[in-house]
Parts: structure tokens; sequence; C-alpha cells
């Protein structure tokens, strides 16, 4: 369905004051549409030519059959088609009538409500039905259509849609969860079944006509704000975890004065408790998260004090190397523990992966500076692990074999390249380089088979070692990963 900023920018010549009051007309008009038992059309001139008009909305009732099973927006119709529409351009007032409409090939009622904004007629809403005038009604439908009727009136008052109000969202009662209709002090003139039974829910088993809204466990400031400042409000009826009543409350609006309001109720006890879940879930995998990162840094910790008990250089060596993988497998999951999510931006992962390098690799008689260039995605935790390790083991080839002992130091630049399908890692030392035969895949070093392990199997990617180009100088070490479509 094309937006209706993108309708009115092709086809009228409306200004962004008018559409903005149009998009919160059609933002909000689902109330009107329901308690009609109708179709709603938004019809504007269009300023390509002067006989016809535009389909800028539509909308269909929950609380009937709709007249149209097909889209009508952004229809082309000649003014000439529609005469109740373009009566009501003509005059400003709203006009109804009974018509045989072609493209239904049927007679059905229209209501022509004209939108006014600024004081001047900018559309017209028709409200389109089956409906006849001598079929019996009950009393719900006289109190929803008289409800209507006091919205269109708005509509043409210049007072609906209201200036300020939270979007509507798909949480948001609708007429058919339950209504109750208020006169100007709050007392309840009508109440549907549902909105009966939503207050039974919520621990009001009393009479409903005639209390005021305060009485029935509303808070008296949110109903007063409403009719104060004559914008509607969202309140949320607690009784205990188990209920929740949301409740959006309208005031209805006539020669400026509130002389009611319509207030729409829907229990979301199970969305509620939902929400609870999802917070409590957030809340343990931050935990659980948090203890890992913990375990892990106790066992760097214990291969700390092993490896400072070893003799041999070797044997040392190997402890210290095994104690940076485990740290940026803890890297990862600190992050984790800190949003909660599964997910981790890559560019986060790197900065203290360089860090932890700079301060357990680096001597103070070859000095060597880090850079981080470009940013890397968002990563699931487990593809972000596995790059974390391969990472780390690629700076510590770089500084080991870059700027070996006796050297002058020099610079590792870490660069991220993100593109829609994948993600290139880059590890470039300015120092004595390999030889032009070097073969990744023949190293028989620990770390470059943990690297191409990790690559191959967890990653699904590839590396490549070679010299710097010129005036490069140095060893580039490439990693290619391709991107899942979880990845961002």
């Amino acid at each position: 369905m094309a937006l209706l900023s993108d309708l009115a920018r092709q086809y009228t010549d409306y200004g962004a004051a008018e559409r903005a009051h149009l998009r919160r007309l059609i933002g909000s008009w689902g109330p009107l549409s329901d308690l009609s038992f109708a179709d709603l059309l938004l019809f504007a001139p269009t300023s390509q030519a002067e006989d016809q008009l535009v389909v800028l909305g539509q909308m269909r009732p929950a609380t009937a059959q709709t007249l149209y099973l097909d889209d009508q927006v952004g229809q082309l119709v000649q003014r000439t088609d529609r005469p109740l529409t373009e009566l009501a351009f003509q005059t400003g007032d709203m006009h109804e009538k009974e018509v045989d409409l072609r493209i239904l090939g049927r007679r059905i009622r229209i209501t022509a409500i004209p939108v006014v904004f600024q004081g001047r007629v900018i559309a017209v809403v028709t409200r389109e039905t089956r409906q006849r005038d001598d079929e019996p009604q009950s009393g719900l439908e006289m109190a929803y259509l008289d409800v209507f009727d006091r919205l269109a009136r708005m509509i043409v008052d210049g007072n609906f849609p209201f200036p300020f109000e939270d979007a509507v969202t798909e949480e948001s009662p609708r007429v058919g969860d339950g209504t109750l209709v208020l006169e100007a002090g709050t007392r309840v003139v009508y109440s549907s079944p549902n909105a009966v039974s939503a207050l039974h829910r919520a621990g009001y088993h009393g009479r409903i006509a005639d209390r005021r809204l305060q009485d029935l466990g509303f808070d008296e400031a949110v109903v007063a704000s409403a009719y104060r400042l004559k914008v509607p409000v969202i309140e949320e009826l607690e009784r205990g975890e188990n209920v929740t009543i949301l409740s959006r409350i309208l005031p209805l609006i006539e020669d400026g004065e509130v002389t009611g309001a319509l207030v729409l109720m829907r229990d979301v006890s199970d969305l509620r408790r939902r929400d609870r879940m999802l917070v409590s879930m957030d809340a343990t995998i931050k935990e659980i998260h948090h203890r890992v990162k913990n375990n892990l840094q106790t066992v760097s910790s214990l291969l700390r004090i092993q490896g400072r008990r070893l003799e041999n250089p070797e044997a040392k060596s190997a402890i210290d190397e095994s104690v940076r993988r485990i740290q940026s497998i803890a890297t990862i999951h600190e992050m984790l523990a800190n949003s909660g999510g599964d997910e981790v931006p890559f560019t986060d992962v790197v900065e203290p992966i360089m860090r932890m390098a700079e301060s357990s690799l680096v001597a103070s008689e070859r000095p060597i500076k880090f850079h981080l260039v470009g940013t890397g995605p968002t990563l699931s935790a487990s593809r972000a692990s596995s790059l974390a390790v391969v990472v780390t083991e690629l700076l510590q080839n770089a500084i080991e074999h870059g700027f070996p002992v006796g050297s002058d130091g020099g610079n590792v630049t870490v660069e991220l390249v993100t593109s829609p399908t994948d993600l290139r890692v880059r590890v470039h030392d300015d120092g004595v380089g390999v030889s032009e035969h070097f073969d990744a895949g023949t190293d028989p070093g620990l770390g470059l088979t943990i690297i191409s392990t990790l690559i191959s199997g967890e990653l699904g990617g590839e590396l490549r070692i070679r010299q710097a180009t010129p005036p490069q100088r140095g060893t580039l070490a490439e990693v290619r990963v391709m991107l899942d479509d979880d990845d961002e």
C-alpha cells in the first residue's frame, strides 16, 4: 500500500503541515470506522487535473463487513462520480445520502465529512455502509453512531485529529475491545458488554451506568488532564500482577468545550505478563553471561599463577597465549552481560583486544603503536567469539614475528572493511615481513593452526598472509568472513 506522504507529494500541492494533519487523521481514525460500522475513504483534490480526486487513505471496520475487498488507496476518481464528496468540498458541511455507487454496483449510504485544517477544507472523509435508515438499531449501535457523529463534527470543526497524541500502536484498544461513553462530568452514560467484562476482571462488580470514571478505579488526575488539556490520554489499571486494563480516553469537543469522552479499554494482562517474562529472561541471560565472564577470568587467573611457577620459557609462553585467548572470549561475554542481547558490535570487541595485546606483548625497548581503522558489523555471540580469538592470534603473530627481539618496534594496524555480504579484517604490521614463499596452510605454528581451524570450521571464511604491497612494508594478514542474514 502506498504511503500517504508519497501520494500527497505525487498528486497534490499540500505543504508539510497539511500532510502532517492528514497523517494524524489516518493514524487515529480507526475508532471512527468501528463506531460507524462502515468503511472510511479519504479523498483529496489532485493538482494535475481539476476534475479528479485521489484516495489517500482507507480504513475497514472491525465491527462490520467491508464494502471494499480491493485496496482503494492511490485510486483516481472523477469528481462527477462522487457528487456528495464534491458537495462537501464546496460547502464545507457534512452531507449524507443513499446513492448508487458505480464502482460497487449497489446502493449504499454515504456520509461526506469535510476535513478542515486552519480554516479551510483540504480533504473529505466518506463513511460508506450498506446500512439503511429504516433498519432497527440496538442500544450499542445507537451509542456508537452518536459518538461517531460527534467525532465527525470535530473533524469539520478542525478539532480532530488531535494536534498532540501518542502514536496508536498494535496494542492500543479498539472499539470492540470495550467502550465507555462519558458525559461532560465524566459520568458514564453507556458501557459496552466488553467494557463491563474488562472492569469485572479489574475487580469492579458494581453498577457502571451513572458512575463517574474515577469511581471505577481510574486515576482522577489522568482523567482531569484529558478534559483540561483536550487531548487523549493513556492509562493502565493494574490489579496485582495478573490483571492490567489499558485505557485510552479521547475527549469529545464541541464549540471549544469538552462535552464528554470516549474511553476505549483492552485487557492486556497477557501482554504485560509476557513483557515481565521477557524482562526476567533478559536479566537471567545477562546474569549467565556475567557468570561465564567471571568463570573465564578465574581460569585466566589460575593459569597466570601456574605460569609464574614454571621455569621452562616455552611452557610459560604457552600459558600466556592461553590466557590471552581466554581473555578475548571473556570480552565477548562482558559485552553481552552489559547489553543483555545475543549480538555485539565487532568494533567494540577489537578495541579491548588491541589494548590487551599492547599491555601484555609489547616491550618498552621495542615500542609498537596500534591503530584501528573502519568499523565492523554487529555479529552473533558465537561468531564474534571465534573472530575475537582469530584477531588475538593475528596480533600476537604480528608482534612476535614482525618485531623480533632487537628490533626498533613499529606500527600494527587493524582495518575493518564491511560490505553488505562480507567482513574483511586486515592486520598489517610494518615489521620485517614474511618471505615471498610463505604459505599459511603449511605453517606448523599453533597460532596459525587455531586461526585456520576457526576460520574454516566456525566462520566459513578464508585467510591470506602475504608481504605488504610497496611502498608499504611488513606483513598483511587478511581474514574474509561472509556475513549471515542476522549480522548487521
